[in-house]
């Protein structure tokens, strides 16, 4: 499988009406194919058939590179798996150098999914993660909490990953008074969603931080709280 071919596969329905809507919708310049979420996930399936774990890294690099959306997002699918045997890190630093390109939701949110799987197989990457936390790059710094999304989810969460959560929550109160909007929807959702496993640790955020946070984030991250 080379670039050339899944480029190929890719372009099969490629559709340039939808092609334009994308990129009226996404605000950035870069080539749309105007290809469905579906498709790219049928084509990467099949790829991950044929491929090894060196030979996907390669395809994976290269359809970052080229930057086209649906590449993009269909290199982040290629990584997005629970188990990568040998998880020696080798995905986990692709997924990383790609940080830096973030510069849309959509694909930014694809690659943090990927990100989260290879976090969640080795939580002491977390230190790889939290110098994200000061960049002056807007999605970097929005990465470290959607990348550390699974920590939210966990009702009955062991020690350690009550203070790998509690770490994050700090990510999260130095975040609280940053203009950005993205930023801002970063903490509210991280919020919310902790809200539906352990609403009281919310309720103490909102109620140290709460006041520093845009009306609209911190209406969301309460959305859920009775």
């Amino acid at each position: 499988m080379t670039l050339d071919d899944a480029l190929a596969d890719l372009s099969r329905t490629a559709n340039a009406e939808k092609s334009a809507d994308m990129a009226r919708y996404h605000k950035v310049v870069r080539v749309y194919l105007g290809v469905t979420n579906p498709v790219i996930d049928a084509c990467t399936k099949e790829w991950r058939k044929s491929l090894n774990l060196d030979d996907r890294l390669c395809l994976a690099r290269d359809l970052w590179g080229t930057d086209i959306h649906e590449a993009r997002i269909a290199a982040a699918k290629l990584l997005t798996q629970a188990r990568i045997r040998p998880d020696d890190a080798g995905a986990w630093t692709l997924v990383q150098t790609w940080i830096p390109d973030f510069d849309a939701w959509a694909i930014a949110d694809h690659a943090a999914i990927a990100g989260q799987k290879r976090l969640t197989w080795d939580p002491d990457r977390l230190d790889d993660v939290e110098p994200w936390t000061r960049s002056d790059h807007m999605w970097t710094r929005r990465a470290a909490l959607v990348m550390t999304l699974p920590w939210t989810k966990n009702r009955f969460a062991k020690p350690d990953q009550i203070a790998q959560r509690e770490r994050i929550l700090g990510w999260a109160a130095t975040y609280v008074a940053d203009p950005e909007w993205f930023i801002q929807k970063a903490v509210a959702w991280w919020l919310r969603d902790l809200s539906k496993k352990d609403p009281d640790r919310t309720r103490a955020f909102l109620e140290a931080h709460g006041e520093q946070m845009k009306p609209f984030a911190r209406k969301e991250a309460a959305r859920l709280l009775t």
